[in-house]
């Protein structure tokens, strides 16, 4: 199982990328009115947004490499590792986006890699 980590690696960065450039296009939006609006404009104005639209596309390409590491390994050897997106991604937002990383955090993303760790070498 070792073998897949660098392909679960790969989903979790790509998961973790999806993410980021979903806020980073959202924020770019701004308030959603969709009264206003209407529903369908407003739907096209987000996923035609540059930024959700390569998040989406990358949240494919995570999928297509989560499916992959599925059909190789257990789900409960591979699915920890999705919460080191999280890691990624509270690490990223700290620097770029500026937000918040308090103690408790700190110490929640210390515990998810621990527990990553021991679930790589089981």
């Amino acid at each position: 199982m070792n073998s897949y980590i660098p392909l679960i690696l790969f989903t979790v960065l790509t998961n973790a990328a999806a993410q980021l450039m979903l806020k980073r296009g959202m924020t770019g939006i701004g308030n959603l009115d969709i009264a206003n609006d209407g529903l369908i404009l407003t739907i096209f104005r987000v996923v035609f947004n540059p930024f959700v639209f390569a998040g989406l596309c990358t949240f494919v390409v995570s999928m297509a490499s989560h499916l992959i590491v599925l059909s190789k390994v257990q789900i409960s050897y591979a699915y920890p590792f999705l919460s080191l997106a999280y890691v990624v991604v509270a690490v990223y937002a700290y620097f770029v986006f500026q937000e918040d990383l308090s103690p408790a955090r700190i110490a929640g993303i210390g515990f998810i890699v621990l527990g990553t760790i021991f679930i790589a070498q089981s």
